[in-house]
């Protein structure tokens, strides 16, 4: 669905842009995705918007035809990219599961602010973004998804969570549709 308003109390969050993920080849290249994070970072900053900067720091206990959950990360694997600028008045969420909101607080933290509407970016589309999505959308906020702030190490499965998935989860915009709105909507 396209992007057609954004709630007053609207929050970011940019989805594991940290070192050892953007080190990752993916597709499309995060330069463009880490620069568009941060421009909407730095866009619901200046509107007085909760921003929230995710991190994962392992995984699920669960086992998997994939890596192990919790195999040991290089030191600053999960430091935040500094793109992000990240500020005082940001809150910053680490996470062990796909999504952010289970067992992290997100939720809480964001009802207690009064968020009604989120806009989620970052690593991977359809593990993470996509994870952090369903939840929200089950968990009734308002979802937005941006689109070019987003990147995935499959370029078959960014484009089904965009194509299949995020209709279903809520609106779907381009960082520079997302800001124009926040412009326009706090003149």
């Amino acid at each position: 669905m396209a992007l057609t308003t954004l709630d007053p109390k609207t929050a970011l969050i940019t989805i594991d842009l940290q070192a050892g993920i953007v080190a990752l080849p993916t597709n499309p290249p995060t330069g463009g995705v880490v620069q568009n994070a941060a421009e909407l970072a730095a866009a619901f900053r200046r509107h007085g918007l909760p921003v929230v900067l995710v991190n994962v720091a392992g995984g699920a206990p669960g086992r998997t035809d994939q890596a192990p959950p919790n195999v040991p990360r290089p030191e600053g694997w999960t430091d935040l990219v500094p793109e992000l600028d990240r500020q005082p008045s940001d809150h910053t969420v680490t996470k062990r599961t796909w999504g952010a909101f289970t067992n992290t607080g997100l939720e809480e933290l964001l009802k207690g602010l009064g968020v009604t509407q989120v806009v989620i970016a970052g690593v991977s589309t359809s593990v993470g973004v996509e994870s952090t999505a369903r939840s929200a959308y089950e968990l009734g906020f308002n979802v937005t998804l941006a689109i070019d702030a987003m990147t995935d190490l499959r370029p078959e499965a960014h484009a089904n969570s965009i194509e299949r998935i995020f209709p279903r989860l809520g609106e779907s915009g381009t960082t520079r549709e997302i800001i124009a709105l926040l412009d326009r909507g706090r003149e």
